[in-house]
């Protein structure tokens, strides 16, 4: 455990989902019989983000079943997540690589852990309609819905209503995201997804914002009534919510980067030219004023890395 980052809740016991009827261990496709979309909620496409863990696996264990349409329910990098250790908490995060880069190289010959597991995943992915994949992040930082590149992706996380701070931005240098994967990224396509941060990994918080977000999506997408969802899981409406357009992604080149301080993310530079930091001896600075510093990374990150996005209030 470590001890800036305390663990606030118990891990859930998902080996009891292994087995799921749909082909695929840990995938559950659970048809209501009625028209309607194909919705799915993923969890653990990073095996350190536990908060999306609790929810599917609570709406696995209340035995949800869809109003309408198609619900897939789904456990994504399961390897990562049996990984996991107190002693060494944050390297469960993935097992050889990032599972969410890797969506622009699933035909390609190379062969990981992720990768086989995202094409066990990809005709799930190609399904769906309406994509939520519950994420959580390393760092304290207020929760932020990421809705790629697209307006689609706004206009949703608009409906969904919470959090405050939606996040237009397109993604990573090092490799694509399932949530651009096919449709999803596709502006004449009608399907769309969202990327919910919900807080740092182990926080409580965390938890809770997961539960929201996932019970508004799915009242919206017409796969449950409030009453067919546990208790308590629906928070008050949050503050008028604010859109931030990403104009620049930093990767660090050699994983060298430091801040100058410390950053929590969200926070507004009001001046064009202020240096943030250095990657090795080149200064990385503000574009403009203003300036939104999404998602800062304060710890040491791998080469190639997104270290922090800088956007502004659209």
């Amino acid at each position: 455990m470590v001890e800036e980052h305390p663990i606030e809740f118990e891990f859930p016991d998902i080996a009891r989902w292994r087995a799921s009827g749909s082909g695929t261990q840990f995938v559950h496709v659970l048809e209501s019989g009625e028209p309607g979309p194909t919705v799915m909620v993923n969890a653990l496409t990073h095996g350190n983000e536990v908060s999306g863990a609790i929810v599917v696996d609570g709406l696995l264990a209340a035995g949800l079943r869809p109003r309408r349409g198609t619900l897939i329910l789904s456990f994504a990098n399961v390897a990562a997540y049996f990984s996991f250790t107190p002693e060494h908490p944050f390297k469960s995060r993935k097992v050889e690589e990032d599972f969410n880069r890797v969506w622009a190289r699933l035909d390609q010959s190379d062969d990981t852990v992720e990768l086989r597991r995202a094409r066990e995943l990809r005709p799930f992915v190609a399904s769906a309609d309406l994509l939520l994949d519950l994420h959580s992040m390393h760092d304290d930082c207020v929760p932020l819905m990421l809705a790629g590149p697209l307006q689609k992706g706004v206009e949703l996380a608009r409906r969904v209503g919470t959090p405050m701070d939606i996040i237009r931005d397109k993604g990573h240098p090092s490799g694509r995201r399932m949530r651009d994967f096919g449709g999803f990224g596709d502006p004449a396509s009608p399907k769309a997804a969202l990327l919910i941060e919900a807080g740092q990994h182990w926080r409580a918080a965390s938890v809770t914002v997961a539960k929201d977000v996932t019970a508004r999506f799915l009242a919206l997408t017409g796969m449950a009534e409030p009453d067919d969802l546990p208790d308590g899981w629906r928070q008050p409406e949050p503050p008028e919510q604010r859109v931030v357009e990403v104009t620049h992604a930093v990767a660090t080149k050699r994983g060298n980067f430091r801040f100058n301080r410390r950053y929590n993310g969200q926070e507004v530079v009001p001046r064009a030219g202020t240096v943030l930091g250095h990657d090795d001896d080149r200064p990385i600075m503000t574009p403009y004023d203003d300036c939104v510093l999404v998602m800062p990374s304060n710890h040491r990150v791998q080469p190639g890395v997104t270290i922090v996005r800088m956007g502004r209030f659209a």
